[in-house]
């Protein structure tokens, strides 16, 4: 696997880890969150830890008071197991979580290498963990910036990663042609080219205010401008746009739309300009696949997920297209006393039915008593047989009209194929 698959592997694992850790909760303000600074000496954390542990003799409470130094304690304890120096930093999670009503809290901690250096200091005492600094490692840094304007109206709207934000709408008011003659005729023409003008420099400055501060901020990459007629060619070369805003116009482009619809046929046409975006790369990949589907014989596409398993373990994959809400385990069972093993794929409900009936069931061989031996996120498994195959694994959100799509039409798993095979 290349170092982007296994970079969007890593991504995937840690999005899953801030999903579960943002489901815990606590039953009063137990939960800690320590984020530790690269460089930060552990001997000053574990001293800081302490001092928390005797303000913490204070609380009224005597189960939040307990738990709050149990959490603590716990915290010290994975300290020592740390090694310096801390290149990145390091993030630790500990708290109480209550399983299901009271009295069946049970300790949890977490130890999370961040994929970037933490550089501040953070201890939080709450009923639930601190998760935004962690969040916003995820966030794309870098913005392009999109404007569709003709004569009628505009829209101004910003393309971050998977996601596509409308910032402005606006409407012109410029009246449409007139049926008058002679002197009439030019004094209407004035007005609405006055009032066209005026529109422009209206869309301007909104554009202005909403782009300029991410420019400052190094975060915006590009502005791409489009709509139907001449009116984007007047806006990109009159004076409308701050000087700044100007030099990085990428390029302008024909569409039929200006609103959202117009941003979906712009970033279609934006394609070879936009290729590092999330976004794009979705929806080139579900494109592709959807191509192939549809010729006669099916072409090189494939889905559902026996299907695509057995492509994948012939080595027949090429990209392989995965819902992140695939929400799903891969679970080893085996028996305590003999070499019975067995495989399932399960759903988070069915697993949790799963370990419940385990308890009790036997094994089909020998009778002995079964266990659950190994439970791997379905994702991370497919990712490992993409990694032995050669396959791109591509992960796409649901919150996409593509990711959507592979995830309701196709169960959340499809693919794209090096060469035709039977099945």
């Amino acid at each position: 696997m290349s170092s982007k698959e296994s970079k969007q592997k890593q991504l995937y694992m840690f999005k899953k880890m801030l999903k579960e850790l943002k489901s815990k909760k606590g039953k009063g303000t137990e939960l800690i969150s320590l984020y530790i600074p690269a460089g930060r000496r552990i001997s000053d954390v574990a001293q800081h830890l302490r001092e928390e542990m005797s303000q913490a003799s204070n609380i009224k409470s005597k189960s939040t008071r307990k738990n709050v130094q149990a959490a603590i304690e716990a915290i010290l304890q994975r300290l020592k197991l740390l090694k310096e120096p801390l290149e990145k930093g390091v993030v630790i999670f500990a708290g109480m979580i209550p399983r299901s009503g009271p009295g069946t809290e049970k300790m949890e901690t977490y130890v999370i290498e961040p994929p970037e250096p933490i550089k501040t200091y953070i201890y939080r005492c709450d009923s639930e963990f601190y998760l935004e600094p962690l969040e916003e490692f995820l966030e794309d840094k870098d913005v392009y910036g999109i404007i569709l304007v003709d004569r009628n109206e505009a829209t101004i709207a910003t393309v971050k990663g998977r996601n596509i934000n409308i910032l402005k709408k606006l409407t012109s008011g410029v009246p449409g042609k007139f049926k008058a003659g002679g002197q009439s005729a030019r004094r209407l023409e004035r007005l609405i080219d006055l009032a066209a003008h005026e529109f422009l420099q209206r869309v301007g400055q909104k554009a202005n205010e909403q782009f300029l501060p991410l420019l400052q901020e190094k975060k915006l990459r590009g502005i791409l401008v489009g709509g139907p007629g001449h009116t984007k060619n007047e806006f990109v070369e009159g004076d409308y746009l701050h000087h700044e805003l100007k030099k990085i116009v990428l390029d302008t482009f024909d569409l039929c739309y200006t609103e959202e619809f117009g941003i979906r046929e712009l970033l279609e046409k934006a394609a070879p300009l936009l290729k590092d975006v999330e976004l794009m790369k979705e929806r080139e990949a579900v494109q592709r696949f959807l191509k192939e589907l549809i010729k006669e014989d099916g072409g090189l596409a494939c889905y559902g997920e026996k299907e695509v398993l057995e492509a994948l373990m012939m080595g027949a994959v090429d990209t392989l297209i995965v819902s992140e809400d695939l929400e799903k385990y891969k679970v080893k069972i085996a028996c305590n006393n003999c070499d019975y093993m067995e495989e399932k794929t399960v759903t988070n409900l069915e697993l949790i039915k799963l370990e419940e009936e385990i308890k009790n069931a036997q094994c089909p061989k020998c009778g002995g008593a079964l266990s659950i031996v190994e439970k791997k996120d379905y994702i991370e498994y497919l990712s490992e047989l993409c990694e032995q195959s050669g396959a791109k694994l591509i992960t796409v959100s649901s919150e996409t009209e593509e990711g959507a799509m592979i995830l309701n039409a196709f169960k959340g798993i499809a693919a794209i194929l090096r060469f035709k095979i039977n099945q």
